[in-house]
């Protein structure tokens, strides 16, 4: 559905959302509740991004997008920054083959300037192995902040303007997400967030204009498909008006 029919009609929700978006929240606390570092909880954190995945076509999610790291989590300690940016150069590695196999599309969103090297031309290269898929279709938030991609966006489209290739008359609310990280994606339906924190924290601020929230106290190590399940059924029973009124 696209945004300006999101804002005039509404959309039948008891199928399920088609795309959900997760801010996968308490990998630290989980870890220290377990009296080990975080970046324990951070590895049983990747690990349940591969049974979400795995549960989504069974479900009806055609999209998932998870929040793996943001523009502001480079505030925390060198040493947890560094083991993250480990991880994340270790799962691609190791589930890229798996990814493949399943039909699972990746794709990467956020500002890839302060990444390192090595990690942005894995990022590249599961992009491309994994383009022809269509199954499952994965987007990792990664040195993401929603601020952020509005203000990049804004940049290229005033680039635009000035070149002539586009008249500010043409400017309207379907223009700017054509120059988003997420151009290539369908707004989320759901926006799940987990460890019983009550924010959106900068994550898709454009694109969840019209999305569901739904904020659980599950820390995210601790998300089973199960308890995936039990959202996702929870998002059928509500009224999604978009702003109309059923008459």
């Amino acid at each position: 559905m696209s945004r300006t029919g999101a804002a005039n009609m509404a959309k039948d929700s008891s199928v399920g959302p088609n795309h959900v978006a997760i801010i996968m929240d308490g990998n630290g606390r989980w870890a220290q509740m377990r009296n080990r570092p975080r970046l324990f909880g951070h590895h049983a954190g990747a690990r349940r991004v591969r049974e979400i995945v795995e549960a989504c076509p069974a479900e009806g999610v055609k999209y998932l997008t998870v929040f793996a790291f943001s523009t502001e989590n480079w505030k925390r300690t060198q040493t947890e920054v560094a083991g993250l940016m480990k991880l994340f150069r270790r799962y691609i590695q190791r589930e890229a083959r798996d990814l493949l196999a399943n039909g699972v599309r990746v794709r990467f969103i956020g500002d890839r300037v302060r990444l390192d090297d090595k990690l942005v031309r894995l990022m590249d290269e599961l992009e491309l192995l994994t383009s022809q898929n269509d199954r499952v279709h994965l987007t990792v938030a990664l040195n993401y902040g929603g601020r952020d991609e509005v203000t990049r966006a804004a940049r290229r489209l005033a680039l635009d303007v000035a070149a002539g290739k586009l008249m500010p008359a043409d400017v309207g609310d379907e223009t700017l997400p054509k120059y988003l990280d997420t151009c290539f994606l369908p707004d989320p339906d759901l926006v799940i967030r987990t460890s019983g924190e009550a924010r959106i924290s900068n994550f898709l601020l454009w694109q969840s204009a019209y999305a569901e929230y739904e904020f659980i106290d599950t820390l995210w190590p601790d998300f089973t498909p199960e308890v995936f399940a039990k959202v996702l059924t929870g998002f059928k029973a509500r009224d999604r008006r978009f702003g109309a009124v059923k008459v």
